[in-house]
């Protein structure tokens, strides 16, 4: 592969990177203009709708069956045929995604019922969640044909496009907000709005880009040959693994739509920066792993599988454990110098610290759990990781519930956490039973030497912060503790590694230097 796994999983991280910070400067301006009022509220829940079908029609379990058998397509029937199975997927995708959404749009109300019961009719939250939630919906469609064509170009080892898309949606967002701002627009509508233009970006985006590497998915009469059959046979379970999770995505919106108004708000934002661990790590490795792994998989090479997943695992661990400490140890300090502006208050940056706390806990679970689930779906094995995803699902929704009344919107953040968790303990012990290639002799000492530094990193950062660290300081204070706050502890913390001899490690080396 050029450039190798390092290189290519940097390539994602760092674009991933980029789209990361264009969405801290869209939630930063999100957070000025509406705050977590009723208007955000709705516009969030509106948000959240068309990527409540997404993962079950385009990245999770979608991509998950095709990749595979787009690998094996090509190099048993040539790069023709396998074109001819990624058009006939596309028009298959866009026979079930058309009327679905049509259906979806026509009966919105009740669907915003069942989304936000808190909700209630006649109210202004309601009737913009609802006006939001029908211009957003078509977002579905683009995004999934998007999903589609990034998965043929991450099957031939190109990265970059895909990886770059969501950097659209992000720049379409923050000029919706600023030309509203200008014009006097409704900056509800003109985001929702933004959503679905953004998508009609990316698709357009891919679909240059896999004219330019020579893939284009041509259109044909859709058929169900084995190839098809095989893949609406392997997305089925697939489909349901990912409505588990989407169930716990619900699940959260709908206790928070009973909570005090904000409380979506306040989750939102949480997890929007809990995502940047998660995004950045977690989608970069699943992204680059899955095709790896079905290669040296259908050639008969588990030496280099357990290679793979092995340096993935590390890497998880790397960056996971030290983003876990400082989201949970900074959590105000980043709140507040972020989003407390505008509308945006002293209280909503408490509420909003305390989620992501919570949501924190998970990080490390999550990461794995990419690299867990890749390793069953380069073995064609998509029964597995959804049985875990279900009694995880579970988890979240008992947990939700009973730590409700006691947390408030903390407990359905920490709920969050302690699924993922379990959904990470249980692939890893279907892993041991089957006896997949996993690990190499020697990871568990550098895993341990990672949590030393992380735990050393996360003391420096608690000092420091108690000694510099106050609310009630100007924002360019606040901007200048925080950027202290950060690099001194990423120094220590890769301080640590070097001197612990992690950081000399030839293998860890390759994810800092591109060979």
């Amino acid at each position: 592969m050029k450039g190798g796994f390092a290189h290519s999983l940097f390539t994602v991280s760092g674009l991933t990177v980029l789209s990361r910070v264009g969405g801290f400067v869209r939630d930063f301006l999100t957070a000025i203009f509406l705050g977590a009022g009723p208007v955000a509220d709705a516009f969030f829940v509106a948000q959240r709708l068309p990527n409540l079908f997404r993962s079950l029609f385009a990245e999770g379990a979608f991509s998950a069956a095709f990749v595979p058998l787009y690998t094996s397509e090509n190099k048993r029937h040539g790069q023709e045929a396998a074109q001819r199975f990624a058009g006939n997927a596309l028009m298959l995708l866009l026979g079930a995604l058309i009327p679905f959404s049509v259906l979806i749009m026509a009966f919105m109300p009740y669907v915003v019922r069942l989304m936000a019961p808190g909700f209630e009719p006649g109210t202004e939250k309601y009737d913009l969640a609802v006006q939001f939630c029908t211009i957003t919906f078509p977002y579905l469609i683009l995004i999934s044909v998007t999903a589609l064509q990034t998965s043929v170009l991450n099957a031939h080892d190109r990265f970059a496009p895909g990886a770059a898309a969501p950097i659209a949606f992000n720049l379409v967002l923050i000029a919706g907000l600023l030309l509203a701002h200008v014009f006097g627009w409704h900056t509800g509508y003109t985001l929702a709005w933004a959503v679905s233009i953004s998508g009609v970006i990316q698709c357009a985006w891919l679909a240059l880009s896999c004219y330019r590497a020579r893939l284009t998915l041509p259109f044909v009469q859709p058929y169900f040959d084995q190839a098809a059959k095989d893949l609406f046979h392997r997305i089925g379970p697939g489909a349901i693994g990912a409505g588990a999770a989407q169930i716990n995505l619900l699940v959260s919106t709908v206790l928070a739509s009973t909570l005090s108004t904000g409380a979506v708000s306040w989750l939102f934002y949480a997890d929007r920066l809990n995502q940047l661990p998660l995004g950045i790590v977690g989608i970069a490795v699943a992204t680059t792993l899955l095709p790896l792994l079905s290669r040296h998989i259908e050639a008969g090479e588990e030496d280099r599988a357990r290679h793979h997943s092995s340096r993935a695992i590390e890497f998880c661990v790397l960056l996971g454990l030290p983003a876990t400490l400082g989201l949970i140890i900074l959590a105000e300090p980043i709140i507040g110098t972020l989003f407390q502006h505008g509308a945006f208050t002293a209280s909503d940056t408490q509420k909003t610290a305390e989620a992501l706390q919570a949501y924190a806990l998970g990080v490390p679970a999550f990461l794995l759990v990419k690299v867990f689930a890749s390793i069953f779906f380069a073995r064609h094995d998509t029964k597995t990781p959804v049985k875990v995803a279900i009694k995880a699902m579970l988890v979240n929704v008992v947990f939700s519930i009973a730590l409700l009344g006691l947390l408030q919107h903390v407990g359905i953040a920490l709920a969050n956490s302690l699924a993922v968790s379990v959904n990470a303990l249980l692939l890893y012990r279907a892993i041991r039973q089957k006896k997949f290639p996993l690990a190499e002799p020697g990871l568990p000492l550098k895993i341990a030497k990672i949590a030393v530094s992380s735990a050393l990193m996360g003391l420096i950062a608690y000092g420091l912060m108690g000694l510099l660290w106050s609310p009630a300081s100007p924002l360019s204070h606040r901007i200048g503790i925080l950027t202290l706050l950060i690099g001194v502890s990423g120094l220590s913390y890769f301080g640590a590694l070097f001197m612990g001899g992690s950081l000399k490690d030839a293998r860890l080396k390759e994810f800092f230097l591109k060979k």
